[in-house]
């Protein structure tokens, strides 16, 4: 279970902060999160280590957070690890989580860097010490990606706290937050958002669950309510539509909409596969809500129209329902979050695989189509230029061809680990890896002969 900081993109026209450009990323898959990017001449359908490489950064520790990007500054966070502990690796773990808390002490590390130069512009140390819960053996405890209102960054570590700084890297504000015992011990991993001068944090455990609301300027908490779930990940969903903006929050248990002072506005239970990690997103005016955890028979995907109140359906009987657009028993995936381009709905799933619905209706345009070479998955995808890509986790990434034929039009390597979603911004790709940040662009290669720039940050504080 990795569900992470990952994911990313930002229509130009969909920009809710003030102090925000339209190229701005601001939040996990990116300011509407959909995944979706403008489509601009710069970005590249082609790369690899060398190949339409404008720079690449050092990143020290691990953190499977997605960068964000507020004008040219780019923010990572990390956890960087005097001792070391277990590599993650490739592939599905299916089982408990490390249980042990990792050995000897860590730095939990915010970066930020210069979006065309690579540059490292500040690094501060947000927490020294011990970590005192386990995590997932291929996750982090620097899961979640960080979010922006476009003055402040907040930066979340799950298990530990919330920070906000400044742009140019000073601590404005930070709340702990008292770990909990998390499912299998697999640990934190939901991001923050941000709206309204609310950031937003969820966090599910097996002690004592709850969404809460902080003020982005002082950090005081405005509000903070009761969740019974155990088994979720799902970073939330700021849903502005046509009749109201609404947070929604997927359960094992129950899948939820919030108001933005914290009242439950409407429920029910999908039946959700016994790990919740996709997180929802808008698109057609629908809202989309999965999970798909490999061993469950039941792995639903819900299109969930606005302006519903109370239950809106009988457990098991979603197809009746006035408020469930469409409903398939079978189309989600484990860890990556769905994408909607165009009029179709495509899921990536962990084990290679990739399927096509209908985003309005539901309908299946084709079925399981295996990746070749084959991979694994936990980045979401994302897309532009009429072409949805797929990051596996040994750095290769495949490049779909958008409609409703299965087509690889060509493979990029980074040879790798890529748990990370990436992230799109002013003709920029930024894909994070195991050790660093590429930043990838059609109109800025890599002059023959010469190695791509690179900013070294090698020391913690």
């Amino acid at each position: 279970m990795v569900k992470l900081g990952l994911q990313i993109f930002v229509f130009a026209s969909l920009c809710p902060f003030a102090g925000l450009i339209a190229d701005d990323f601001t939040r996990f898959r990116g300011a509407d999160a959909t995944g979706v990017a403008a489509d601009h001449p710069s970005l590249p359908a082609r790369w690899n280590d060398s190949k339409n490489v404008a720079w690449i950064s050092d990143v020290p520790g691990q953190g499977w957070g997605s960068p964000i990007v507020v004008g040219h500054r780019v923010f990572v966070s990390s956890v960087v690890a005097d001792e070391q502990g277990i590599k993650p690796q490739s592939g599905l773990y299916l089982g408990e989580g490390v249980r042990d808390p990792a050995q000897g002490i860590h730095h939990w590390m915010v970066y930020c860097f210069d979006l065309n130069s690579g540059a490292k512009l500040w690094q501060h140390e947000a927490h020294t010490g011990r970590p005192v819960v386990p995590r997932h053996p291929k996750s982090s405890y620097a899961a979640e990606t960080p979010a922006t209102d476009g003055e402040r960054l907040f930066v979340l570590f799950g298990d530990l706290g919330l920070y906000c700084y400044s742009l140019d890297g000073k601590l404005v504000w930070s709340k702990p937050i008292e770990p909990k015992k998390t499912n299998m011990d697999y640990g934190a991993a939901s991001s923050p958002v941000v709206h309204d001068g609310q950031v937003i944090v969820v966090y599910d455990n097996k002690e004592e669950s709850w969404v809460a609301s902080f003020d982005s300027k002082t950090g005081n908490e405005r509000w903070r309510t009761a969740r019974a779930e155990t088994m979720s990940w799902a970073t939330p969903f700021v849903w502005q539509n046509n009749v109201r903006t609404e947070l929604v929050v997927p359960g094992q248990r129950v899948n939820r909409s919030y108001s933005l002072d914290g009242e439950e506005l409407w429920s029910f239970d999908g039946d959700m596969s016994i790990l919740v990690i996709p997180s929802p997103f808008a698109a057609h005016g629908l809202c989309y809500l999965s999970s798909g955890y490999v061993g469950d028979a039941h792995r639903p995907t819900f299109a969930i129209r606005p302006g519903a109140s109370g239950k809106i359906a009988l457990e098991g009987n979603f197809k009746n329902s006035e408020f469930i657009q469409w409903y398939q028993p079978q189309a989600s995936a484990y860890n990556t979050t769905q994408i909607v381009y165009g009029d179709y709905l495509y899921t990536v799933y962990d084990q290679g695989f990739m399927t096509c619905h209908s985003a309005l209706t539901g309908k299946e345009i084709y079925g399981k189509q295996r990746f070749s070479p084959k991979g694994s998955f936990t980045a979401s995808p994302w897309a532009y230029g009429g072409k949805v890509f797929c990051l596996s986790e040994d750095g290769l990434t495949y490049v779909i061809k958008a409609g409703p034929e299965f087509e690889i039009l060509n493979t990029n390597p980074l040879d790798e680990l890529c748990i990370a979603t990436p992230s799109v911004v002013d003709g920029k790709l930024l894909i994070r890896t195991l050790t660093k940040i590429y930043c990838l662009t059609q109109d800025e290669p890599t002059t023959a002969g010469q190695s791509p720039a690179r900013s070294v940050g090698s020391s913690k504080k």
